[in-house]
């Protein structure tokens, strides 16, 4: 059933999540809506989280944040409960795996603070329009991911390898792509590297850290992107006692289009001036 719904809306996609109608994966869901990471901490750990996204936008461009214990995240839908809204969560404990659940109501606790930052989804869906194809879509796959050899800039406690998704084009369409995916800095913006994947710390195509290979045709090379697994990476190395986030490619659909400029969306023009009471 999931596989064959196709919503129009992000209201749509929430309703149906939030009454465990709809628990799959969220890709080609609600077109032109931008789809949000999640990553939700104590509020001991968020000022540092924060820093880290301000420190590294391309891999973590924040979209929205809550106040502690508020599970509503208003300027990206006015009825968002995050506690109900994602098809599938993971829960982290100590930087380790815990459980999986499709609901967090039972965790809840006042003092945890939501982070919702871009998702690839949006430019994909893009380039697709254009008719650029992304080869693990059209597979039917998981996109390959890879933790680089580039290190983040630290925030706090939160620091780790620039983790990259990797999509194969033919080097005359590069331009072209890189030209698509600007249009969409909320939701990672244009690539980080394309050619030899050694430039940056990565062995082996065949070998992604997560994900799936993907098949790689004679006139193609490798275009990387920055992904949003890297703060998962930083949050596994600093080891917070709790930590809960989308399971992979289980997003929170908002109300937002997908084209809507980051300044607009977060109603700050600076965040690093703006005072968040967390």
């Amino acid at each position: 059933m999931n596989m064959a719904l196709k919503l129009q809306t992000g209201v749509e996609v929430r309703r149906l999540v939030r009454a465990g109608e709809f628990t799959g994966q969220t890709a080609g869901q609600a077109p032109d809506h931008l789809q949000g990471n999640v990553v939700i901490l104590p509020r001991t750990y968020a000022s540092d989280f924060l820093q880290y996204c301000l420190n590294n936008p391309k891999p973590c461009p924040l979209i929205g944040l809550s106040k502690p214990g508020d599970p509503a995240v208003p300027a990206l839908g006015p009825d968002i409960d995050i506690r109900f809204d994602v098809p599938r969560y993971r829960v982290y404990r100590d930087g380790a795996l815990a459980d999986e659940t499709t609901s967090v109501e039972a965790l809840w606790r006042e003092d945890l603070v939501t982070f919702v930052l871009g998702c690839s989804f949006t430019f994909e869906d893009a380039l697709i329009r254009a008719g650029y194809g992304v080869r693990h879509i059209d597979a039917g796959q998981n996109v390959p991911m890879f933790r680089s050899g580039i290190e983040t800039l630290a925030g706090g406690i939160f620091k780790g390898p620039l983790v990259v998704t990797m999509r194969p084009y033919p080097e005359d369409r590069i331009p072209d792509v890189f030209d698509i995916c600007a249009r969409y800095p909320q939701a990672h913006g244009t690539p980080v590297h394309w050619g030899d994947p050694a430039a940056i710390g990565i062995a082996d195509l065949d070998a992604p850290d997560y994900g799936d290979p993907v098949e790689m045709r004679d006139n193609e090379i490798p275009v990387f992107w920055a992904c949003g697994v890297t703060p998962q990476a930083a949050i596994e190395a600093a080891r917070p006692s709790l930590t809960i986030t989308h399971a992979p490619g289980h997003m929170l659909v908002t109300d937002i289009p997908a084209d809507q400029s980051l300044q607009t969306i977060t109603g700050m023009k600076n965040f690093r001036t703006q005072t968040i009471e967390i």
